[in-house]
């Protein structure tokens, strides 16, 4: 009998790869965000919280994922993300993973109480779920949910935030001195609110008065909570001693809190419920505490009142007190231009908290701060005296990220979530070593490839040029060959910062053939203190006179056409995009988002009303000179106003409210000037981060053809309204 011959192996199949295309609007819909990611205690596995856009486009969904740090295994979804999944934290025995979910009135049977969300205030629960098998079980019960938790270092117990004043709802209720609900047929209850500071309301929160969140203690075994600290202000940033016998937390314990924006550090024992200050003061501006390995010291980011606005160190604070009084603590960073909590732009990557950890030999901290627009990973050492180490070199944006000690050998291991002008956010783990820069980061999801390798993403440019004698840097997204459409963008804060971070705005702009130039002028964040003050009482001209040097530049270096420019901005950026066209014709289009015409409305509605602010920029508050205040207003410069005008502002914006944008509005149609007012509503100041997906898409969808209306298509009247909206 002749042997069988195996069969021939089939024909590799060919696929010719696809030509890639510009980014559109609607791949939003597609983009899968990591955020908050936390390690193991053995350093071996990474969980994190990962958010999609909805089936319905209309809301997002946030599911916890883990992945293995040596990237050898595909990262997995460990939670279903029916609504929100969020922030996972590991026991310390690394056999449980705690997180908060609203999911108990999708799964749970509780015929006593509403069954929709909206109705309920206890939705944001701690849940347990053993990692060696079965389901996530709801641990805790407070009647005004929970904000955020740590783990105690014997996993006995939580530390949990939580507003609620009682352990039941009931008891919760008489301390809330709140009546019992009218039966039918009487007269309802009162829904007036009366307030007595300021700070109640908070953008994208709305009313806060009654939600401060207190320190609370939870038995991890029975969820049995009992309150630990309840301050006269809220307390924050939870952080367990090493020995699991005391927490430190922030807060600001100053007579009238809304009026003095401070906060100092402090220590509470757990079994006393004795609390000790740490760094007080009436000048201390410190958060984010975390201890030194021995337990021997307290870290925090901050510094002294009033340089608290314009520059941010790392203090090291003895644990027992000692130095709480004025000029205690050692600043880490003394004569380092390093900060620590600047703020990086992005429409996708999530900003996360700004982090501290000890390093894993005890000697140093570890933490991030931007360099040339690049957000790197450094460390110094914490006895002080010591310059800082960069450990990462790189053009990306590492957002969120978390340190453990390296499970062999000396050194940490440490999870980020990286992203960069052309790159959208995956989770990488980098090796830090004990001595030395960190290795290559090791990619170890792949959330986003698919969309990826559709796009044809530009790549931003670094660009530099000189403006009274600073220096400014910049990133130009080229639209195309030659002298293309520019649009200039300009960041809000005005302290926070562009750099080598994605952009899907900017993308969506590139891809229509517009070029982007997208500066940080005078007072931007990541260039110095110096810098970053440098724009105190000088909002409008002197930023002014840096991008548009830029554009400038662009336009003599024969990438950007005269005749065919644009300005944009959000927020500060939209306040200077105001000031621009009011001082200038040389724009033929504009678009101004959640903007600023009024710096008296800026400082007396909103969340940011009152407090120090006004007089940390501009050395007085507008009740004390309201000329002063008008002049210095983007609305004395409106009936100079000529260019083509998109006004986008949100209704539920509380950061610059909606009336910022009604003014405007009225005074330019009342002269009859090109001006389309795009009012959104149900959204917050966040529209374009953090927006329901269908809004933020149609956002893009309008500012992308505006631009495209008036710079290539050289228009000059209003294009027709959308035909699918509202007010029809």
């Amino acid at each position: 009998m002749a042997p069988v011959r195996p069969a021939p192996a089939p024909a590799p199949i060919r696929r010719t790869p696809l030509p890639r295309r510009p980014a559109h609007p609607d791949d939003l819909y597609r983009l899968a965000v990591p955020f908050d990611p936390r390690l193991s205690p053995d350093g071996r596995t990474v969980a994190f919280t990962v958010k999609r856009s909805s089936v319905g486009r209309d809301g997002y969904r946030y599911a916890i994922w883990l992945a293995p740090t040596d990237g050898v295994a595909e990262a997995r979804r460990l939670t279903i993300g029916a609504r929100t999944d969020r922030h996972p934290r590991f026991s310390p025995d690394g056999r449980t993973l705690a997180f908060i979910s609203d999911r108990r009135v999708l799964i749970e049977e509780e015929p006593d109480r509403p069954k929709e969300a909206k109705d309920r205030q206890d939705c944001d629960q701690v849940h347990l779920l053993p990692l060696d098998g079965g389901e996530a079980c709801r641990l805790t019960d407070l009647p005004r949910g929970v904000t955020e938790f740590a783990w105690s270092p014997d996993g006995s117990q939580l530390a949990v935030l939580t507003s609620s004043l009682g352990a039941t709802p009931e008891v919760d209720e008489r301390r809330r001195g709140r009546p019992a609900k009218p039966k039918p047929g009487e007269t309802p209850l009162s829904d007036y609110r009366y307030i007595d500071r300021l700070g109640y309301q908070y953008n994208g929160a709305g009313f806060i008065d009654d939600r401060e969140s207190h320190l609370w203690l939870v038995d991890a075994v029975t969820g049995t909570a009992r309150a630990l600290v309840s301050g006269p202000s809220a307390e924050a940033g939870p952080a367990w001693s090493p020995d699991g016998t005391r927490i430190a937390f922030a807060a600001n314990r100053r007579t009238d809190p809304d009026l003095h924006w401070r906060s100092g550090i402090y220590v509470v024992d757990v079994a006393t419920g004795e609390v000790t200050t740490i760094a007080g003061g009436a000048d201390a501006t410190f958060t984010s505490p975390a201890w030194t390995r021995d337990g021997s010291a307290i870290l925090a980011l901050g510094e002294r009142f009033p340089r608290s606005g314009y520059r941010t160190g790392i203090w090291r604070f003895a644990a027992d007190g000692s130095e709480a009084g004025a000029g205690g603590g050692t600043d880490l960073l003394a004569g380092s231009e390093l900060k620590p909590d600047a703020g990086m732009n992005s429409d996708v990557t999530i900003g996360d908290e700004p982090a501290i950890v000890a390093s894993a030999d005890g000697r140093h901290v570890l933490f991030t701060a931007p360099i040339d627009g690049s957000m790197e990973l450094w460390r110094v050492a914490i006895a002080g005296g010591g310059r800082p180490e960069r450990l990462t070199e790189d053009r990306h944006y590492l957002a969120g990220w978390d340190s453990r000690p390296a499970a062999k050998g000396k050194g940490d291991v440490v999870a980020a979530i990286r992203s960069a002008g052309a790159a959208f956010p995956e989770v990488v783990v980098l090796d830090v070593p004990a001595k030395g820069t960190a290795a290559p980061p090791r990619i170890v999801t792949h959330l986003n490839d698919g969309l990826a390798d559709e796009l044809a993403l530009v790549e931003p440019v670094d660009r530099r040029w000189e403006s009274d004698g600073h220096e400014i840097q910049g990133w130009l997204l080229p639209g195309g060959p030659g002298a293309r459409p520019l649009v200039l963008e300009i960041h809000g804060g005005p302290h926070t910062l562009y750099g080598w971070s994605p952009m899907l705005e900017w993308q969506v702009l590139a891809g229509a053939g517009i070029s982007v130039l997208a500066p940080n002028p005078r007072g931007s964040e990541g260039y110095g203190e110096a810098f970053n003050r440098a724009n105190l009482g000088d909002w409008g001209d002197g930023p002014m006179a840096d991008v548009v040097a830029g554009v400038d530049q662009a336009i003599t270096d024969g990438l950007a056409d005269p005749d065919r420019l644009g300005v944009t901005g959000g927020s500060y950026g939209g306040y200077l995009t105001n000031w621009i066209i009011g001082k200038s014709d040389r724009f033929k289009a504009a678009v101004t988002c959640r903007s600023v015409v009024d710096m008296r409305m800026l400082f007396l509605t909103g969340d940011i009303s009152g407090g120090e602010w006004a007089k940390m920029e501009f050395g007085r508050h507008p009740w004390d000179d309201p000329d002063y205040f008008d002049a210095i207003s983007p609305l004395s410069l409106a009936a100079n106003v000529h260019t083509p005008l998109l006004i986008q502002h949100s209704e539920r914006d509380l950061r610059t409210t909606v009336g910022q944008a009604e003014a405007l509005f009225t005074v330019l149609r009342s002269l009859k000037r090109p001006v389309r007012f795009m009012r959104v509503p149900d959204e917050s100041h966040e529209l374009t981060r953090g927006g329901a997906p269908f809004r933020r898409a149609e956002n893009l969808v309008q500012v992308r053809d505006w631009f495209g209306h008036f710079l290539v298509k050289g228009r000059r009247r209003l294009p027709p309204a959308p035909r699918n909206r509202a007010g029809r």
